[in-house]
């Protein structure tokens, strides 16, 4: 690298001078030029015209812009994504060879990631939202002369497991859940994974399903009862979460672990004795005493004497005096298992025997087995899952393909939270764990079998569709009052909590059909439902609509029409301002958050209905999804055109500058399309463009998701347009929302895109253009299916993508 600069117009002339015959080009590989004699010149013939040292273009000069260094980094990563999104050089300019536009985005990644290594590091192009940044056309389409692709793999890396897979496998640890019954599905099952509370909150409850009696309504008791949170966190709160590199473990979390390691152990050594005083445990309750008002206490609950909690080799530890090897093996090899999901080696037994051994010399049986045997929750294996291929022999790309255990936990990390059952484990422990076929045959298996819980695949459409935000959404008190649902407590969040629960459920249905998924999810009239769902998929009336209702309803309440009222009470709106919806359908189960609550719901308790014909159509007009893309005062069509603009054309959106201030006017007397004008302004209007029509056909809903026709005492403007897709057939206006979905819904290139975000899921990576025979195969697996899911699994998990590593490389390259 050349510590000078040289004029850029002298680099474009030495630059073009040397230029000699096209070069091969393979995207990825290091690309080592320096910036005199490459990205200089790429500036100088592309880039200066328009951002020289005189009136440059958004106000950014790259006449002197220098090699990349930590003062320009930010410089330099907006030229990437500028680059990179071809929205640089500008459409109407003459426009870098392809291989030139990828040499020169893959020099200023290979640049960043050495300058910034140091200092903070750069991995902008690893996150998801970024993904996009991948030319669409080039990973569905025929690729140009000079590009040849490199056989795929993915880096060797550890997974750090997710929150929902940490509190999944403590709670097998302590809680018995039922078996999967085929006359209920729905119903909560083992292996699904743990739901949130009626808060929002991830939770480990123990011992509930003994809890027979307790003081007080459903706040005391759920503040009495024996819980622990997650103690894991994401770093995201949309999109695609589970990438290697975006998490670790810290010290406090660490510390935490052990915490309620050691609360997990007691229970599984002692059951409900381990948080309860001995008088709280009988089958009688009265013959448990309350004195005073012990509400929200521990002491409030009473606990049956049946045992219920998994009797395992630690419970037979503590259940005799003294200690033996055999039994404190036997305790140690189990939580082992339980944890890491395979059997420890001799080593690693031998490592922990000698640990709790220790431990109980220095404190005695009771406590020392606690406290020794707490550190398996610690191992490495316990939080993470390793893909590191050590002992596999690389091929001439340097890949080395997964292999028995690796590969074993990969399949089913790629499907469940628990541990392999016993027919995958049988087929690691014998050695068919080691091809492509062996992977089809197991993947098939565990897909056409509904007893194997696979919650992994939910959690995709989740991180994709994002509609399991809603109940997190802080709602303003009078604004969420307007929208006519309830603002009363926490009505509005337990029904938003309770819409992503039913979303799920709907999201399995079609699975369980698992044809033309992706189109069905865009466009099912049906709905899971609760009662409270009548008023959010209702509409919100008109000033005169609410004024004439409340009319009827006070002359139905004269006390002269009594006997009139009582027939028309059923018809007559609780709520003069909505227009309740008419659901009604066959009953349906759903796992819903009431763990907490002795055994839960065993009953049905939602209804599988139709939507209001030509007010919905599908998913993204739920209002679990529009409340998720909303915020506290009203809806968010810039987030919402974002959200299809990536998630359904494919398409990147630049990071907004820092100089930017991104605040809307507050202008309470006008809409948001109206205060919305201020996108439109020329520096914003290149970006928005791309969003802003997408998302205000959504307008046709309120921010709590009540459909409605006017805003402000007028007439709601829901028109939109297309622009820009990627594909001239769906490019053009749209009157509303359900248009615009009608016809994303039909579009190949949003269901490529589709294929897309599942690669990155499945693979916890982006893809890149070596990817291309990965990602159109898993296309056409899935065409040929008939939109199905499986099929589309089956052709990712037996991918090159997903069963090779390059151990050169790492999860952060």
């Amino acid at each position: 690298m050349q510590s000078h600069v040289t004029p850029l117009a002298f680099v474009l002339f030495c630059a073009l001078l040397s230029a000699g015959a096209a070069e091969t080009y393979t995207p990825g590989q290091t690309v080592n030029k320096d910036f005199n004699s490459f990205a200089g010149a790429f500036l100088a013939k592309h880039c200066v015209d328009c951002h020289g040292q005189t009136d440059p273009e958004g106000k950014l000069s790259l006449h002197d812009l220098g090699p990349v260094d930590e003062v320009n980094s930010g410089t330099w990563k907006a030229i990437w994504a500028q680059v990179t999104l071809k929205e640089m050089p500008p459409k109407d300019a003459d426009q870098p060879h392809v291989i030139a536009r990828l040499q020169f985005s893959d020099w200023i990644v290979g640049e960043l990631t050495r300058v910034l290594r140091d200092k903070g590091g750069f991995r902008a192009h690893l996150d998801p939202d970024k993904g996009n940044f991948v030319d669409h056309s080039l990973l569905f389409g025929p690729l140009p002369a000079g590009i040849k692709l490199a056989p795929t793999s993915s880096p060797a890396r550890l997974w750090r497991v997710t929150p929902q897979e940490h509190i999944t496998r403590l709670n097998e640890l302590i809680n018995t859940e039922p078996t999967f019954d085929p006359s209920k599905p729905g119903l909560r099952t083992h292996g699904d994974a743990v739901p949130t509370n009626h808060g929002g909150e991830l939770k480990l409850y123990f011992g509930t399903d003994n809890i027979i009696q307790w003081q007080g309504g459903t706040v005391a008791y759920a503040t009495a009862v024996k819980s622990v949170p997650a103690v894991l966190a994401s770093a995201r709160n949309h999109g695609l979460e589970n990438y290697p590199h975006f998490y670790s473990v810290n010290s406090a979390e660490a510390t935490q672990i052990m915490d309620v390691a050691k609360d997990i152990i007691r229970y599984m050594a002692y059951g409900p004795l381990s948080i309860a005083n001995p008088e709280q445990i009988t089958d009688d309750p009265k013959t448990y005493k309350l004195v005073g008002d012990q509400r929200g206490l521990p002491t409030s609950l009473v606990y049956s004497t049946k045992v219920l909690q998994p009797l395992t080799p630690v419970h037979d530890l503590m259940k005799e005096d003294g200690v033996t090897d055999e039994r404190l093996r036997a305790a140690v090899d189990y939580l082992f298992e339980a944890l890491t999901f395979r059997q420890p080696t001799e080593t690693e037994s031998n490592n922990y025997l000698a640990i709790v051994k220790q431990s109980i010399e220095k404190l005695g049986k009771k406590d020392g087995a606690v406290l020794g045997l707490s550190a398996i929750f610690l191992d490495r294996d316990a939080l993470f899952r390793p893909e590191l291929c050590a002992f596999g022999k690389p091929d001439e790309y340097g890949r080395v393909m997964l292999q028995d255990w690796e590969l074993g936990l990969a399949i089913n990390h790629a499907l469940r939270y628990l541990k392999p059952e016993e027919e995958l484990q049988k087929a690691i422990v014998d050695g068919r764990m080691r091809t492509r076929e062996d992977v089809k045959r197991e993947v098939q298996r565990m897909l056409a079998d509904d007893r194997i819980r696979k919650p992994r695949v939910l959690q995709f459409f989740r991180d994709y569709f994002d509609y399991d935000q809603a109940g997190y959404i802080c709602k303003d008190t009078k604004a969420l009052a307007e929208t006519g649902a309830s603002a009363q407590g926490d009505a509005h969040y337990r029904a938003m909590f309770d819409a992503a629960a039913s979303t799920d459920r709907l999201i399995e249905l079609i699975l369980e059909e698992d044809k033309d998924v992706f189109r069905q999810l865009l466009t099912t009239s049906k709905v899971v439902a609760t009662k409270a769902d009548e008023v959010y998929f209702g509409e919100r009336l008109s000033k005169e609509e609410s004024a004439a209702a409340a009319a009827a309803k006070k002359t139905a309440e004269e006390p002269a029409q009594k006997k009139k009222a009582a027939k028309q009470k059923k018809r007559t709106n609780e709520n003069p301002n909505v227009a309740k919806a008419d659901l009604s359908g066959p009953k349906t189960f759903v796992r819903v958050s009431r763990r907490s609550f002795g055994s839960g719901s065993m009953q049905p308790d939602r209804i599988l209905a139709t939507v209001p014909e030509g007010q919905r159509l599908g998913i993204l007009t739920h209002p679990s999804w529009l409340v998720s893309h909303s915020d506290a005062m009203d809806n968010h069509a810039i987030r919402r055109g974002k959200w299809i603009r990536e998630r359904l054309l494919g398409g990147g959106i630049p990071d907004v500058p820092i100089t930017v201030d991104a605040m809307l006017p507050d202008e309470p007397k006008n809409t948001l399309r109206e205060r919305m004008r201020v996108t439109r302004e020329n520096y914003c209007w290149s970006c928005h463009k791309k969003m802003d029509p997408l998302g205000l056909p959504f307008e046709m809903y309120n921010h709590a998701g009540l459909y409605r026709t006017t805003e402000l005492d007028q007439a709601v403007d829901t028109t939109g347009e297309i622009i820009d897709s990627g594909d001239h057939a769906l490019d053009g206006k749209v009157t509303n929302a359900i248009e615009l979905i009608q016809r994303l819904a039909e579009s190949e290139r949003a269901e490529q895109v589709f294929v897309r975000h599942a690669f990155r899921f499945w693979m916890g990576r982006n893809e890149t253009l070596n990817d291309a025979p990965v990602l159109q195969a898993a296309h056409r697996a899935y065409i040929d299916g008939g939109g199905s899911m499986d099929a589309l699994l089956i052709s990712l998990l037996t991918s090159d993508a997903f069963l090779y590593r390059n151990t050169s490389l790492t999860q952060q390259e």
